[in-house]
């Protein structure tokens, strides 16, 4: 092996050799590692003659290009950039064209060699130059285009030149100095008298309309992202088919217009049909399976009724989703022909969970038989689309709910970090996935073994060379419909450990991504979009990207029980930076009531998550040791009754000290506060086990009661009421 061409790969495709671990310990990332993750990016690792060609391969690629494919700046940068030229070409006269997004054109004459030469190269022994070159005129933020033209204006290349704002957007009432809280869910959870076994769009406006009349300025939601019609026990919102598009199964099919329609009645007052819709409602669990079934039994003839009507008429209707289907453009096409796809090849009996497992004809979009499908079955590719259209309708209804009472924030979406191997977002562009690796975690405080999520990473060059469109459209479509996005494992933007197909999740390494690019793109999206972003950086997080993403204005997100100082205390969140988002719990963690229980642990015990005895007594002893100084700070800050002992062995979970650390959080610097609808109802069990698959029903458990029974309860319309009091006080103290 070509050790000093690996080191050289290594350091060009940005893998990390040596990182700090979660406990703040020097850790080394072992070698056959580091080749296995360069073999996944697609390098012949043990040929190392076909290496050194690759590599050389794509160093002349480089210098063919005159431009690069994009250049991020900030507006209050100097527009620097280069030009790549044979050596006999760089004294001629060219015209730089820049295509503004609004329209406007402005051009401006260059010769390379006037600019000033930064490096020298040789293709096939004909000498290249680089010059690093001005352009004259200032840019407003947005996407525009540089062209660079010969005397007969002959087009020679082109660079999508994104000049970005300096941070993301905040609201007024949030820059101001405000202090909100607001209600976290996983909307599937939900519980209503209406809804048909899954918590639905509507079920949304009702609980934005209920938790904003008690004071609350926003509704956390878990990823919405488009799951899989067609195999609808893959229900984890964080391993999703496509994260542009939504899942469609929290369609309120009672609010499509026709429903009331007798021929639909017909279908849903049939006495099986009612017989399952109450079996629905009733589960303890979310019955995916047939809670698909169901709408789909009535989605699919709401659909052909719409064509019947709107669309053969050429409504107002039917011009709108015309418009969302323009829109949505191939992105849209390739979902709806991924899950019809899905379907058909299910209805015949064949493998069907996702493009690995597809006849090879059918792996990929782009692949003729595909675009043949597609045309054959275009009623059933339409039918899908009509599915995303409903969907983004009810949403923004939702949206338009929480403006209508003033909510600052309203809804709060959440981007997963990736998609699944099986998923329409690669099937659809897969040069740039490395499919032979997943995305996980080193060993931390929420994974002792280290996580592998399943989720093949983007490649950072390929999603360079594509000039950053995926992730653009990945943040404008997650920006639609909601004040504020919770960007998950947001250190994704700087580094992602990838898992070679095949190791454990300890055996994996860093691979890094062009973070101040990414931040420039985003910060871009945010102020357009008017969306505050929350970046979710929790886990291995190295101090200076902490300061990186402060200054790009995305908010913290502290969690209670991970706030330690050295001490083993906790601290108080009067001591949280002003820009955070602070919360008990999150949906990778226990309930107040199953933390405090040690109901997490037993639970990991009897899952065989732990790999011996010791450590799991360790875990017993450190979570006693915590409990009692978390009973510590709340008393000594009087957050707690003193009828509450100080002495953890007589403490139980309660609704005062359930209450009393609700409120303790409430008071405290962050300007969010984010609280889990399961801690308002004392519930013991956890939505998520991280490291289980099959071995517990994550994503399925519902809330213990309905949303018209929880804010009807006394107890709970007091304790906002107590939120929205300790969050104003809180936000007057700040501004003195």
């Amino acid at each position: 092996m070509n050790q000093s061409v690996i080191d050289r790969l290594l350091e060009i495709r940005g893998i990390e050799s040596d990182y700090i671990d979660a406990w703040g310990n020097p850790a080394h990332i072992d070698a056959a590692s580091k080749i296995k993750l360069l073999a996944a990016m697609g390098y012949p690792v043990d040929d190392d003659s076909a290496l050194v060609d690759k590599l050389e391969q794509e160093r002349q690629q480089v210098w063919w290009r005159a431009l690069d494919p994009v250049q991020v700046n900030r507006v209050d940068e100097p527009l620097l950039f280069t030009l790549r030229l044979p050596i006999e070409l760089v004294n001629d006269r060219y015209l730089l064209r820049l295509n503004c997004e609004s329209g406007n054109v402005i051009d401006q004459p260059v010769v390379p060699s006037d600019g000033e030469l930064i490096n020298v190269g040789e293709v096939q022994d004909d000498e290249f130059q680089e010059y690093l070159l001005c352009f004259n005129s200032p840019l407003p933020p947005g996407y525009h285009q540089l062209s660079l033209l010969a005397e007969d204006e002959q087009t020679l290349a082109m660079m999508r030149w994104i000049v970005a704002p300096a941070a993301c957007y905040t609201p007024p009432a949030i820059a101001d100095g405000g202090k909100v809280w607001g209600l976290s869910v996983q909307l599937y959870c939900l519980r209503s008298e209406n809804n048909w076994g899954v918590g639905d769009f509507s079920d949304l406006c009702q609980l934005l309309e209920k938790a904003a009349g008690q004071g609350a300025h926003f509704i956390g939601l878990n990823p919405i992202h488009a799951l899989y019609p067609a195999n609808p026990d893959a229900c984890s919102p964080y391993s999703p088919s496509s994260r542009r598009w939504l899942n469609i199964i929290y369609l309120d099919v009672t609010a499509i217009e026709g429903f009331h329609e007798p021929g639909i009645q017909s279908i849903c007052q049939q006495k099986l049909f009612q017989q399952q819709l109450s079996q629905a409602r009733a589960s303890e669990y979310v019955d995916y399976q047939l809670v698909t079934e169901l709408k789909l039994a009535v989605l699919e003839p709401l659909f052909a009724q719409f064509q019947a009507s709107d669309l053969a008429s050429n409504s107002a209707l039917a011009k709108g989703f015309y418009r969302f289907i323009e829109e949505g453009g191939e992105s849209l096409k390739m979902l709806a022909t991924y899950e019809a796809l899905q379907a058909h090849f299910k209805a015949q009996g064949l493998p069907y969970w996702g493009w690995p497992v597809f006849p090879t004809a059918y792996s990929e979009f782009h692949k003729p038989k595909v675009q043949a499908f597609a045309k054959q079955h275009a009623e059933q590719v339409l039918f899908y689309q009509f599915l995303q259209w409903q969907a983004a309708r009810q949403l923004e209804k939702a949206h338009q709910v929480a403006e209508k009472h003033a909510m600052c924030i309203g809804l709060y979406r959440d981007l997963a970090v990736g998609v699944s191997e099986g998923s329409a977002e690669i099937w659809g562009n897969q040069s740039l996935y490395a499919t032979n690796a997943s995305i996980g975690a080193p060993p931390d405080v929420l994974g002792p073994l280290g996580q592998n999520w399943g989720l093949p990473p983007m490649d950072p060059q390929q999603l360079y060379l594509q000039a950053y469109q995926p992730i653009i459209d990945l943040f404008a479509a997650n920006m639609r419909s909601c004040g504020a996005l919770r960007i998950d494992h947001v250190m994704a933007l700087l580094r992602l450990w990838w898992v070679a197909r095949g190791d454990s999740a300890k055996q994996g390494g860093y691979v890094y991504y062009p973070v101040d690019d990414l931040l420039g793109i985003l910060a871009l999206e945010s102020q357009r979009n008017k969306v505050m972003v929350i970046g979710e950086d929790l886990g291995t997080v190295p101090d200076a990207i902490r300061s990186k993403l402060a200054d790009n204005g995305i908010y913290s997100y502290r969690v209670f029980f991970f706030e330690q100082a050295q001490d083993g205390g906790f601290y108080s969140p009067a001591h949280y930076p002003v820009q955070s988002m602070s919360t008990l719990t999150t949906h990778d963690m226990p309930t107040l009531t199953g933390y405090w229980h040690c109901l997490d642990l037993e639970l990991g015990q009897k899952l065989g998550l732990y790999p011996s005895e010791a450590l799991l007594q360790g875990l017993f002893h450190a979570r006693h040791d915590n409990k009692q100084r978390i009973l510590d700070s709340l008393h000594g800050h009087g957050s707690i009754a003193s009828s509450i002992s100080g002495q953890v062995d007589e403490v139980g979970m309660s609704n005062a000290l359930n209450q009393g650390m609700q409120l303790h959080m409430a008071k405290g610097s962050s300007a969010l506060l984010s609280l889990q609808l399961e801690d308002w109802l004392e519930m013991d069990a956890p939505v998520n086990v991280p490291g289980t698959s099959d071995e517990y029903p994550n994503w399925r458990r519902k809330l213990s009661t309905t949303l018209e029974a929880l804010f009807a309860d006394p107890a709970l319309k007091s304790l906002s009421q107590k939120l929205t009091e300790a969050r104003q006080q809180a936000g007057q103290h700040s501004s003195r």
